[in-house]
């Protein structure tokens, strides 16, 4: 079931992020963790992964305080097994423009227009592989009003593996003004983090299965970030933190 991974921490984050300028490189800057299963006290990635999935909860708005033309995101983030970037993030921007966006190989693909981040509320994200149907999905549920947005990204004719081979969890910010991460619009609670594989019984089933250790990851700037990661523990048999304002230099490291 389970699979080692000893890529370098970084290689996975950076190689979607390759630009022509060094300087808007110093203005990007991530902090979070990969999200692994113990096996015999071994942190690894699960094998056969087609799914990811969390819960993010708004719990208060800490105000905009994010510079001109920047914005930050919420990451929930898979990467298949030739690296490439999936995400589904919820957005916040310098003129107060928050929303939930479906992301692939870092370009924007799809805004969700009927699902917006309300504080109080909690939105399950999940992100599922769909090798049969060759698509990706991104199902987005308010939990509080029940209701809920799918996308589908079609990749008919693309090389892409529907495998997964690495989970991130955390905060990414872009600072078009000046090269600091800047403090963080919304204090949230992040919850049930899960992979998803195909059920053994029913073909068109996930089966989901939560994760129980993290591995810290950066962009590894060494740079002191404007939050701090609380509250880590064990909820519903799922990993479960705060992130809030604060300052720490490093993500999540849980039981390994």
């Amino acid at each position: 079931m389970l699979n080692d991974n000893n890529k370098n921490k970084n290689q996975f984050k950076l190689l979607i992020h390759i630009y022509n300028s060094n300087y808007l490189i110093l203005l990007h800057y991530w902090l979070g963790s990969f999200c692994r299963v113990l096996d015999k006290h071994k942190p690894l990635f699960p094998r056969s992964v087609i799914a990811v999935s969390d819960i993010i909860t708004l719990i208060a708005d800490n105000g905009n305080q994010i510079p001109d033309k920047s914005w930050m995101l919420y990451l929930l983030e898979i990467f298949n097994t030739q690296n490439i970037a999936v995400e589904l993030n919820l957005i916040c921007q310098f003129d107060n423009q928050d929303y939930f966006e479906a992301i692939f190989q870092g370009v924007n693909q799809y805004r969700f227009k009927h699902i917006l981040p309300i504080v109080g509320h909690s939105y399950l994200r999940q992100i599922v592989m769909d090798s049969q149907n060759r698509l990706i999905k991104y199902i987005l549920s308010d939990q509080n009003t029940r209701q809920s947005e799918t996308f589908g990204l079609p990749l008919p004719n693309m090389n892409f593996g529907f495998i997964a081979a690495n989970h991130f969890t955390g905060i990414e910010w872009w600072n078009k003004i000046s090269n600091i991460p800047y403090p963080m619009r919304y204090i949230v609670e992040i919850s049930q983090l899960m992979f998803g594989l195909n059920d053994s019984i029913d073909s068109e089933s996930i089966t989901y299965l939560p994760h129980n250790a993290l591995i810290p990851n950066s962009d590894g700037s060494g740079t002191k970030y404007p939050i701090s990661f609380q509250n880590i523990r064990i909820k519903d048999d799922c990993i479960c933190y705060t992130v809030q304002p604060g300052n720490c230099y490093t993500g999540i490291r849980y039981k390994c």
